[in-house]
């Protein structure tokens, strides 16, 4: 036996060495716009984008190695979107908190996934969450994530009469950006591999022709890590306040990998009687990529949906992820191009990854008002507050109130009570911010 045969067993999956590469490279091609599109969200917060974008593609290569060696499994890690969003828009520009603080809240909360999984009581938790509410809030970081790319991409402005209006449709980036989103949704549909990052890739080229944007180069030597390397601010984070901060990037973090893991798993054939067998050991892997990515210099790693792409190509182990982390390694040396992508070029993808995202709607039980109105409530309090942790506090208190009120507490979980609890508190003493 080989080494490779070794650690992954691929024979023992049904798969080979050579299907597993190449399984990597189809997930690698359909998650690689995080390395464009997280330095821009980031640098909105003022984080240098050049180190971020070295922290990207070390964030996601650490994670999918570990998840590769030690739990063994098809799926990549990387920057998560959404939490990403949260880091810039909610935690940094909307409480106005330093960058640093907010990458001090993603270690604790890194620390706090790390410690459940540990201590197996990730399951009595996810358990403990009424479905709904999970969809609702995966549909409204969708939604807040649309608010996101439109303004990015010109198509929605401020307005003081009405709070938002419709932009300039004559303008370059933005009919770019319309180009953009149709020419990656119309790939995806013929199911080209990679269409988000050929959707980005295409604009990028496209604004150089119509829009002045500037060439630099495509290869070079990796820019420097140290302007965010280590720089993150626990004791800042710990002095803002768990509830207000923490307790949204861990719960986002949890939902997140375990319902991805999940569904890629089950996917791929890796669950036996529902469970998956190394779960613990994959979320050790993804909460230890939150951890170091915050070292490093970037908003939580996370488990990546897109690793469904590899496993429909084949992916059955580690190796699989393990491909993954060595094309974000070869990534470092891009860094030119990636500067030269527009906030309208990354736009359509995240407008794309929007849509995708709030599909979840349709799982509802909508017959059903005291699980259905608190999900339309998470949802659609995340972009209208331009808050995800208000999102997910209105639909917790909500689920809970309504449940009372209607006679049905003892459908209601502990920790549902203690979570809405937690939110009340929270506004009671901290008010709105």
């Amino acid at each position: 036996m080989t080494l490779i045969d070794k650690l992954f067993a691929p024979a023992s999956q049904g798969s080979d060495i050579k299907t597993e590469v190449l399984a990597g490279v189809t997930t690698f091609l359909t998650m690689a716009y995080i390395i464009f599109v997280n330095p821009a969200i980031l640098g909105d917060a003022g984080m240098p984008k050049d180190a971020v974008f070295v922290a990207t593609c070390l964030a996601a290569a650490i994670g999918s190695l570990i998840m590769g060696l030690y739990a063994n499994y098809p799926i990549a890690l990387a920057p998560g979107m959404g939490l990403n969003a949260y880091f810039a828009y909610g935690v940094v520009n909307g409480m106005g908190l330093p960058w640093q603080v907010a990458l001090g809240a993603v270690f604790i909360s890194g620390c706090l996934f790390m410690a459940i999984s540990l201590l197996r009581v990730r399951e009595a938790i996810i358990n403990g969450i009424p479905r709904s509410i999970r969809l609702g809030i995966t549909a409204g970081i969708g939604l807040f994530l649309a608010i996101i790319s439109l303004k990015s991409a010109g198509i929605i402005a401020a307005n003081p009469a009405t709070f938002v209006t419709l932009g300039n449709l004559h303008n370059i980036p933005t009919l770019l950006a319309i180009a953009g989103f149709l020419l990656t949704v119309a790939l995806d549909q013929w199911r080209v591999k990679g269409a988000i990052l050929i959707g980005i890739v295409a604009i990028t080229l496209a604004s150089f022709v119509f829009a002045g944007n500037q060439f630099h180069g495509v290869v070079s030597m990796p820019p420097s890590l140290t302007p965010t390397l280590f720089q993150l601010d626990i004791s800042g984070a710990l002095s803002v306040g768990i509830l207000n901060i923490v307790l949204v990037f861990f719960m986002v973090e949890l939902f997140d990998a375990t319902g991805t893991l999940m569904g890629v798993a089950g996917r791929a054939g890796l669950l036996k009687e529902g469970k998956l067998d190394r779960l613990n050991r994959a979320l050790l892997a993804d909460s230890g990529a939150i951890v170091a990515g915050s070292m490093l210099g970037t908003s939580s790693t996370t488990a990546y949906v897109e690793s469904a792409a590899g496993v429909q190509a084949g992916g059955r182990t580690g190796l699989t992820a393990v491909t993954v982390a060595i094309l974000f390694l070869a990534c470092l040396f891009i860094a030119p191009l990636a500067g030269a992508v527009p906030a309208y070029a990354t736009a359509p993808a995240l407008f794309y990854v929007s849509c995708l995202m709030v599909r979840e709607l349709a799982d509802i039980s909508w017959e059903e008002a005291t699980e259905s109105v608190p999900a339309v409530i998470t949802a659609l309090v995340m972009p209208f507050t331009y808050s995800i942790a208000n999102g997910i506090a209105f639909g917790f208190i909500s689920y809970a109130a309504l449940k009372l009120l209607t006679g049905r507490v003892r459908s209601v979980t502990p920790i549902v009570w203690i979570i809405a609890a937690i939110f009340i508190a929270r506004y009671v003493y901290l008010g709105s911010e």
